[in-house]
């Protein structure tokens, strides 16, 4: 039997949403181990001068409990 943890994360980045989500991936790589799957829940973003600045992306990371 698999037993699966979900962790929710905001990622971000100055390009672009899938940057973010991908932002958000790694950097849980560095301490989750055997990471199953991402969901994307939400984009939103920063705004400043009219444009925007930092896209955000709410996930959830699924990983595999030892």
């Amino acid at each position: 039997m698999a037993v699966v943890k979900v962790i929710e994360l905001v990622g971000t980045s100055r390009h672009n949403w899938t940057d973010a989500v991908e932002n958000a991936v790694v950097e849980a790589g560095k301490t989750l181990d055997d990471i199953a799957g991402v969901e994307v829940t939400n984009f939103t973003a920063n705004i400043g001068e009219s444009r925007i600045t930092e896209y955000k992306a709410n996930v959830k990371i699924a990983f595999h409990v030892h």
